[in-house]
């Protein structure tokens, strides 16, 4: 955590940045978790929605101007910015964080890339007049002080900086790869390639992207209009760092992580495996990701809940004990007499007598009947399983009935009414 003058300097520096949160993805391959929700707003390790950890990475950074992008089905997302978010900061210095809808102001396009998403909203742009511009995507799970990238940006008088982390080779063809020169300026960039260009001295790695921007405001604003005129796919990716890397003023910042492991822990879960791989990640003995750390807190809106509790010890008397173990258990949880082993609960969540629930997933206000065996399922809000039903044991009567991932996790949207 940072001390006296210099967190005092850097929180003042960094009132000269606006942060601009993508947050109107549709999390395609999230679905059923996004039918009825953007992406950036699907729950996440119990009590968390993806967007918080970025939004508390800014907090951390002393971000105190930040707009969040919405436009598909925003509407639970807005709700957890009004009631979690925008009590955090003071209009009255200057401060602001809340969430703008498509306008249509342009024209009547919806957005059409991330850059088309920044161009239709450069009248707040130009009405705010901040001198930086920090874009920022609001679906990934990590932790990132930015004012170390806004420093690195001025120590290198750069017109754009792009955050990157340290990949294997192997894995490039999964990732945006920046090249650069050995004094980490950017010359070149190459989605996904099959034989990717490794970082100079270290041929075993790449620097892959991580869809975090810092620019000067004046410079993306000018390139924005130029690309607007264009018929580009109007992304930042594809078209606007690939403009602006010509100049020898676009530098490719390295990943520090917050997060005090290793290895640096940076995730996109937008694929129903990933997301539930890293909540199982979160109920190990030593996690990846440590959401326990009182020097980087993660913050969300916190529901008035009743304490979790876990009831019945008959353990001699038919084995109906209430217990939950290597897992994580979010208040208002009512563990009745089943068991709960690796999963993740999320508010006032109920698991009746008998039950036993394995490396599951289980959203808010969903309820396990007596008897139920279930195991590798997400599990959404407001759905109630019926006493003695069976999950995730019998993969051809899971996928006549749910919809099941290609690494066999069942996944139960919303609502469902299960028979």
């Amino acid at each position: 955590m940072e001390k006296g003058m210099d967190r005092t300097r850097r929180a003042h520096a960094m009132n000269s940045v606006m942060a601009l949160v993508l947050a109107g993805g549709k999390g395609e391959r999230l679905h059923p978790l996004t039918m009825h929700r953007a992406k950036p707003a699907v729950p996440f390790g119990g009590k968390y929605r993806i967007i918080d950890f970025t939004l508390s990475n800014c907090i951390n950074s002393h971000l105190r101007n930040i707009v969040v992008l919405t436009q598909y089905k925003s509407l639970s997302l807005d709700r957890h910015l009004a009631l979690g978010w925008e009590h955090l900061l003071n209009p009255e210095l200057g401060e602001y964080i809340f969430s703008i809808p498509p306008q249509q102001r342009i024209d009547e396009r919806w957005y059409q890339g991330t850059a088309d998403a920044v161009f239709q909203n450069i009248y707040l742009i130009e009405k705010e007049d901040p001198p930086y511009i920090l874009i920022l995507s609001g679906d990934h799970i990590y932790k990132m002080n930015y004012a170390e990238m806004f420093d690195f940006h001025l120590r290198n008088n750069a017109i754009g900086t792009v955050a990157t982390i340290k990949i294997s080779a192997r894995d490039a063809a999964a990732f945006g790869i920046v090249e650069v020169d050995g004094g980490s300026r950017i010359v070149g960039f190459h989605e996904k390639p099959e034989t990717p260009v490794t970082i100079p001295g270290d041929p075993e790695h790449c620097y892959a992207s991580m869809g975090v921007y810092l620019f000067n405001a004046d410079s993306i604003i000018n390139e924005l209009k130029t690309d607007a005129g264009t018929s580009s796919a109007h992304d930042f990716g594809k078209n606007i760092l690939p403009a602006m890397k010509d100049g020898g003023r676009l530098f490719a910042y390295e990943f520090k992580d917050e997060n005090k492991k290793e290895s640096s822990y940076w995730r996109d879960v937008g694929t129903i495996d990933a997301y539930w791989e890293a909540n199982m990640d979160l109920v190990s003995v030593d996690p990846l990701f440590n959401l326990y750390d009182r020097d980087w807190p993660v913050r969300t809106n916190q529901g008035q809940y009743p304490p979790a509790k876990f009831v019945f010890a008959q353990e001699y008397r038919g084995g109906r004990l209430g217990v939950a173990l290597d897992s994580i258990v979010s208040g208002g949880c009512i563990i009745s007499g089943g068991r709960v082993q690796n999963s993740v609960l999320s508010p006032n969540v109920r698991v009746n007598s008998f039950v036993d629930l394995r490396e599951s997933i289980l959203l808010e206000n969903v309820e396990i009947g007596r008897n139920c065996r279930i195991r590798k399922a997400i599990i959404d809000k407001d759905v109630y399983v019926p006493a003695g039903t069976t999950i995730g044991y019998d993969p051809e009567a899971d996928r006549r009935r749910f919809s099941v991932s290609e690494g066999g996790v069942v996944v139960i949207p919303k609502g469902a009414e299960i028979t």
